[in-house]
């Protein structure tokens, strides 16, 4: 069993939506350690649970609609994501925590991690908007700091 999965999600043809996967190919260029991988996960279903049972810790890239400034950044937990009924969640969330459930009923209990990015706009485009353009080294750099304290932390 793997130590974690970084899992970049979302749609490059919907102008922010796709950060997350921008992301994932970001650090696909760094040096990683063989426990983990990057997996770009694009505009995954359910049936995405089958890679969850091989890690014991799954960081997902993605936006967070959650009603905040564009740029906003959320560290989110399956707890969060379950409890917070305000929080406005995408299908990528929805489809996410769908996909730990199959996962728990093969007997296995990943620990699910949220690095979400406030979106500008959703809309046809295959560029972000200029004001997530500016912040995504930022959003890279916080990916990289999560993913370090995920493999040195038994979170």
């Amino acid at each position: 069993m793997k130590k974690l999965l970084v899992l970049g999600v979302g749609n490059i043809l919907m102008m922010d939506e796709g950060i997350g996967v921008h992301a994932v190919h970001e650090l696909l260029k760094d040096d990683w350690p063989e426990e983990m991988d990057l997996i770009d996960g694009g505009t995954f279903t359910q049936d995405i649970f089958y890679l969850f049972v091989e890690y014991e810790k799954i960081l997902v890239l993605d936006v967070v609609r959650g009603g905040k400034e564009p740029g906003t950044i959320y560290r989110l937990t399956e707890n969060d994501l379950r409890q917070n009924q305000k929080q406005t969640l995408s299908l990528h969330d929805i489809d996410l925590l769908d996909s730990l459930s199959m996962t728990r009923m093969a007997g296995k209990t990943p620990a699910l991690h949220v690095l979400g990015i406030e979106p500008e706009t959703i809309n046809w485009n295959m560029e972000l908007t200029p004001t997530l353009a500016r912040l995504f080294p930022d959003y890279v750099e916080l990916a990289r700091q999560e993913i370090r304290i995920l493999l040195k932390n038994d979170i």
